[in-house]
């Protein structure tokens, strides 16, 4: 009743996996600490160049002997043409000037080369590799496996979780409607691929019969026991880390995720070009405004990085992309700037509590 195939296999205290949270949250401290303390963590490599993968891994094994991941996003190189930039820019540049900052202007690149960051995965032979907003053809699956890599996949609806068996993946993430960052839809609409994860976990891992790391929404011992009884091996909990004092958001991110409430967060293209749940705040109001403006990811996403990170450095959450998950309330029962290791512990006491209510 302790464990899972998937525990098992990667020698986990408790079924969990932190979640790849890209845009800074997930340092090597953070991955480290959550592995060190029996969990699966896990570093969001999407946003960064190949050599700072490489930093970033090598800082990791620094710190922890224990298995941990990285995770990519499945992307084509962007060529926007010149119109759709400046229309972008004509929404944006009025939020840049708050912040002094000039007009923006088209880039070289708007996202690091997939390619290059897959083959630096490769070369790496990370213990556990995962993949979003995509699928990785069979072939790169096959040179994972060669290299050592377990390899997820991320799915939003049945389809997609059987796209990625046929790939050759390992297990899945059952990303449900409720998880906090970018949804991973890839075939289909994403408004109709909005499946909660608790009616999505048991319908994956029936139809797939791989292993599958629920998420969304779960915050608590009671979630981890109520997704295995659903036919999960493993969660995956992002938002529930996003307040560790290991985690590289803003003070003002973390406040604001206390704050909120079950309805604080909405679903949203208008920051990244892409659909991802956050908190509402000026930002999203005032590029939603301008809905017909947005740019694909991750033009759009490039556009409006300058200008989140200047609010980064002001602490400032209005201009901030503040992803979250629905469960962000539930953060509250936790201390304060609590440290991963300690979460591990707390969420590890819960879950086998819960198991022993019902089971005796």
């Amino acid at each position: 009743m302790s464990s899972t195939a998937f525990s098992r296999r990667f020698d986990l205290r408790l079924p969990l996996v932190q979640g790849p949270m890209a845009g800074g949250p997930t340092t090597p401290a953070l991955v480290s600490a959550v592995s060190n303390a029996g969990g699966l963590g896990f570093l969001a490599g999407a946003a960064l160049a190949p050599e700072k993968i490489a930093s970033e891994v090598a800082a990791i094994r620094a710190l922890t002997t224990r298995p941990f991941g990285v995770n990519l996003f499945v992307l084509d190189r962007a060529d926007p043409d010149d119109a759709t930039v400046r229309r972008a820019l004509g929404a944006i540049d009025p939020l840049r000037a708050q912040f002094d900052l000039p007009p923006g202007a088209p880039l070289a690149a708007y996202a690091p080369d997939f390619r290059a960051q897959l083959d630096t995965l490769v070369d790496l032979r990370v213990p556990v590799v995962s993949f979003t907003f995509g699928l990785l053809p069979s072939e790169d699956v096959a040179r994972l496996h060669a290299a050592g890599s377990y390899v997820i996949g991320t799915a939003t609806h049945v389809a997609e979780a059987l796209a990625w068996r046929d790939a050759g993946a390992d297990a899945i993430v059952a990303q449900g409607a409720e998880a906090g960052g970018h949804r991973g839809t890839f075939i289909g609409e994403v408004a109709h691929a909005l499946i909660g994860t608790f009616a999505l976990t048991p319908q994956i891992a029936d139809a797939s019969g791989l292993p599958v790391l629920a998420a969304g929404g779960i915050m608590d011992g009671r979630g981890i026991a109520a997704a295995l009884a659903l036919g999960a091996q493993a969660v995956q909990m992002g938002t529930a880390f996003l307040g560790c004092a290991q985690s590289a958001i803003p003070a003002d991110w973390k406040a604001r995720l206390r704050a909120s409430a079950d309805t604080s967060t909405s679903v949203t293209r208008a920051i990244t070009g892409r659909h991802a749940r956050g908190i509402r705040n000026p930002l999203m109001a005032q590029l939603e405004a301008h809905a017909d403006s947005v740019a694909p990811y991750p033009v759009q996403n490039a556009l409006t990085q300058e200008l989140r990170q200047r609010a980064a450095r002001a602490n400032d959450g209005d201009w901030l992309s503040l992803w979250s998950g629905q469960g962000a309330p539930l953060s509250r029962v936790r201390e304060e700037g609590i440290g991963a290791a300690q979460l591990v512990d707390a969420l590890d006491a819960e879950w086998r509590a819960t198991l022993r209510r019902f089971h005796g």
